[in-house]
């Protein structure tokens, strides 16, 4: 695997996008409002990256990353990543994305809805529950002492060691959460959420590895719960 595709190159996608191609990766960016708009970014990061629409970002990416705001999701191209492991980034603010009636009931999960939008392909749900600006400061070569985890789930085992084996390479362990319907552990408003690799203050970035990441999970509650 030499390339990953981005569909969507905002905070996370564009973060994740400077690990990859410092960890050796090419990266193939899109957005919604054209390559064109992505120029600075692609100088930014060097030879080992341009730009593209996303259906051929879809198409160029050995794994592809999903970052787009989740009432987007069904503009995801489908055919381009059959076959194909996508990781979702994805959060569900009704505020931005407007009411989702089976989310706003618990009936299924964000990176569920995606999943059933690309019936071929595997979807992972990371990234979610990090700060940009932690997951680019926290990255630390394996066997680090202040190596962070990040969580993950699906529902294929070999897709989850696809994106383990990525995630180990940008800096990162691990800690696989499930199946996807498990992906609400690590959702908005949870313990699991983005202040878990925060400092003393938000701002500040803390490295929190497995048995952090652990806690904070088995604390979740579900909305209704709150």
């Amino acid at each position: 695997m030499t390339t990953i595709g981005l569909i969507g190159s905002g905070n996370i996608g564009s973060t994740v996008a400077r690990l990859a191609v410092d960890a050796g990766y090419d990266v193939v960016l899109s957005n919604s409002r054209g390559p064109e708009t992505l120029g600075d970014l692609v100088d930014e990061l060097g030879e080992h990256a341009r730009a593209a629409t996303a259906a051929e970002a879809a198409a160029a990416g050995d794994l592809v990353v999903v970052t787009v705001p989740l009432k987007a999701y069904q503009d995801v191209p489908v055919t381009p990543l059959a076959g194909k492991v996508v990781i979702d980034t994805n959060n569900y603010y009704p505020e931005r994305d407007g009411h989702i009636a089976v989310l706003d009931a618990e009936e299924t999960t964000t990176s569920e809805l995606l999943q059933a939008h690309l019936p071929s392909s595997c979807v992972v749900k990371a990234f979610s529950n990090i700060y940009f600006e932690h997951l680019r400061v926290l990255a630390r070569p394996a066997g680090s002492p202040e190596r962070s985890a990040l969580a993950i789930a699906a529902d294929d085992a070999d897709a989850k060691r696809t994106v383990a084996e990525f995630l180990d390479r940008i800096g990162y362990d691990s800690y696989d959460v499930g199946q996807l319907s498990e992906g609400w552990r690590y959702q908005r408003d949870t313990a699991a959420y983005a202040a878990t690799y925060a400092g003393d203050s938000f701002e500040e970035a803390r490295p929190a590895g497995a048995d952090r990441l652990r806690e904070l999970l088995a604390q979740a509650k579900r909305y209704s719960e709150m």
